[in-house]
């Protein structure tokens, strides 16, 4: 059986991998912690489903325009000015069903066999795959930790070359938490001004879940509007991760691209989820600031349960993930099985701790694991608890 050569570009999301492994497990009876996904573990606020049965009531059952409603694509367009004082028109955004979708339908629209896209790491595991499917070439950048893991001016203008198309990057940052401020930014932007043929992919999926200020865009830059793409949604800051709904703000042109590409895949996103969608972006936002406090105090607590192993680990600004460096645990034995890299760790911890966690190999940084602290404070602890046994357990 000949199957496309596409699929030799990319695998499968080590994520979702882990959630997979986790989910046998669990159905074999066996009690696993999972704090691998990105998922809040919050329910979707009262008033969202609320508008969500009103919309079953109202019968909106039917198909939807390819780019969004038009009264959803203006309440985002709302959105923008409120949260990010950003200025779009409706047929500059697209709705789509996720974030994830959104970015694809942007690099199929920018991206043509091996142009180069650039992508700082540590990146969500996504980045890369997706351009895979355009047949782009993918370059790193290697964020320092020293850095806050955030690439400099410099390396960004070192990184780039001719043939360089696009530039992908998210703030806060999944997997580290990390958050460019404006200043940083504004040197970022500095750099792509030279270079007018490179597009921006801005991903903001965490936008409210910032822990030290206001959240700050590339896309204020008024030099660079034009050519960023701003990616955005309802999973991770409305705990809305099942309804599936994403969008992109972009220039006109990007956005009838986007609009032709995903009218070949999907079409229009889920009616009831696009009208719950209006209720979300357009009502006051306290239930969101309410999950946000809730999760800086879950990030609190796991500074000083990861200091009591110790594992050592930046600060998160932003989003719900530790990324601590496990490297000092390569070449230690369990029994006669050596942990050779993070990847036999997250397996380690999965089979005897019985806690998922990621590698950090699948986001760019092999000698880190990913641990999602999207889980309730008993889980949580418990959940290091056995973290910390199973470490200790290692010899050598």
């Amino acid at each position: 059986m000949q199957l496309s050569s596409l699929l030799s570009r990319f695998s499968e999301p080590e994520t979702l991998r882990m959630a997979k492994l986790t989910r046998e497990l669990v159905s074999k009876g066996i009690d696993i912690i999972s704090l691998s996904l990105g998922e809040p573990d919050f329910d979707t606020p009262k008033h969202i489903k609320d508008a969500a049965k009103k919309a079953i009531d109202e019968n909106w059952s039917h198909y939807t325009p390819v780019a969004g409603y038009a009264d959803l694509r203006e309440t985002i367009c709302n959105k923008f000015t409120r949260d990010n004082n950003l200025s779009y028109k409706s047929e500059q955004i697209v709705v789509s069903t996720g974030a994830k979708q959104s970015i694809a339908n942007v690099v199929l629209s920018v991206v043509d066999e091996d142009d180069e896209v650039i992508i700082p790491t540590p990146y969500w595991v996504s980045y890369s795959a997706i351009a895979g499917f355009a047949r782009g070439t993918v370059k790193f950048i290697n964020a320092k930790p020293e850095n806050g893991y955030k690439i400099t001016p410099d390396e960004l203008e070192s990184a780039i070359s001719y043939k360089t198309k696009l530039f992908i990057f998210s703030s806060p940052c999944n997997p580290t938490g990390a958050i460019y401020t404006k200043e940083e930014l504004k040197s970022l932007a500095d750099v792509f001004e030279k270079f007018p043929r490179i597009f921006i992919i801005s991903d903001e999926i965490y936008e409210y879940l910032n822990y030290v200020g206001k959240h700050e865009s590339i896309a204020q830059f008024e030099t660079l509007k034009n050519r960023v793409i701003v990616i955005n949604g309802l999973s991770k800051g409305f705990a809305m991760t099942g309804w599936r709904l994403g969008y992109s703000a972009s220039s006109p042109e990007i956005a009838k691209a986007c609009e032709k590409v995903q009218g070949q895949i999907t079409s229009g996103a889920n009616a009831v989820t696009q009208r719950a969608a209006i209720s979300a972006l357009s009502s006051p936002l306290e239930p969101t600031y309410e999950m946000v406090k809730q999760f800086k105090q879950r990030k609190r607590r796991v500074m000083e349960l990861m200091k009591d192993i110790p594992l050592e680990c930046i600060e998160p600004d932003g989003a719900f993930y530790v990324f601590p460096e496990i490297d000092k645990y390569f070449g230690k034995k369990y029994n006669e099985e050596v942990i050779k890299d993070a990847d036999d760790l997250c397996m380690y911890l999965l089979n005897i701790a019985h806690v998922s966690v990621v590698s950090g190999k699948a986001f760019g940084e092999p000698k880190c694991i990913r641990i999602s602290f999207a889980n309730s404070m008993e889980k949580i602890e418990e959940a290091f608890k056995r973290i910390k046994e199973g470490l200790g357990k290692l010899k050598g």
